[in-house]
Formats: C-alpha cells, structure tokens, sequence
C-alpha cells in the first residue's frame, strides 16, 4: 500500500560525502514524520535522524555521531527525504534504512502506518 524505497549507498572513502534519498509511493493521504536509522554488522539499529512533517515545521534532530556532519531534509512534492553524509568516517559503515508515518484513508477511517525501506549499504573504506 505504501512503499519506501532508499537509493544512493555505494563505497565511499574516509572523508568523502554521499547522499541517500527515500522516496514514498503508493496510495497514502500524507507522510508524516521521515527518519534515517542504520545498522552496522553485531549491532543494534539506531536513529540517525528525523525530521517532521513540514506541516509540524519540518523541524529536526540528529543522533549525536551525526551531528555537524549529516543534513536531513525533504522535498514534500517529491515525497522523497534525503540524508546528506559529508566527513564519512569508517563507523559510519551500516546498512541505511527509511522509516515513516504515511497516513492512509481506508473507507472514511484514516490510518497511521509506519513503513519501512529495504536498506541501503553505505560503505566507508579506502
């Protein structure tokens, strides 16, 4: 009904810069709240960022590892949320997952979802 589909992962050396993107599709009213987590290998997944619907502000917050380093941001025409990565670091390495709120009309009942992507790798080796 509501798919989440993450683009962007590949190689990228330490200090280099990558940009992921979620675009949303289906049927689905509205996308609420947009979030990037990650999951590196023998580790547990963990948020990275989120950002509100723009209708709440589209503010955002950033766990502290991506602080002053990633930038999450989103395009609601597109529906389509992006993570931009610069000063990579080895750590960084993980499988990026997409997660939102997609609000969904079923008859004359709205609905809260929360959806999830497939991942997308990131890896940060020379």
């Amino acid at each position: 009904q509501v798919q989440l589909v993450e683009s962007g992962g590949g190689l990228v050396q330490p200090g280099g810069s990558l940009r992921l993107s979620c675009a949303a599709s289906g049927n689905f009213f509205s996308i609420d709240a947009m979030r990037w987590y990650r999951q590196a290998p023998g580790r547990q997944r963990e948020l990275v960022a989120a950002i509100t619907s723009i209708t709440s502000g589209g503010s955002t917050k950033y766990a502290d590892s991506a602080k002053g380093r990633f930038t999450i941001s989103r395009d609601n025409a597109k529906n389509t949320m992006y993570l931009q990565m610069n000063s990579l670091k080895p750590e960084d390495t993980a499988v990026y997952y997409c997660n939102a709120g997609a609000i969904v009309v079923v008859a004359t009942t709205s609905r809260y979802l929360e959806v999830w992507g497939q991942g997308t790798l990131v890896t940060v080796s020379s």
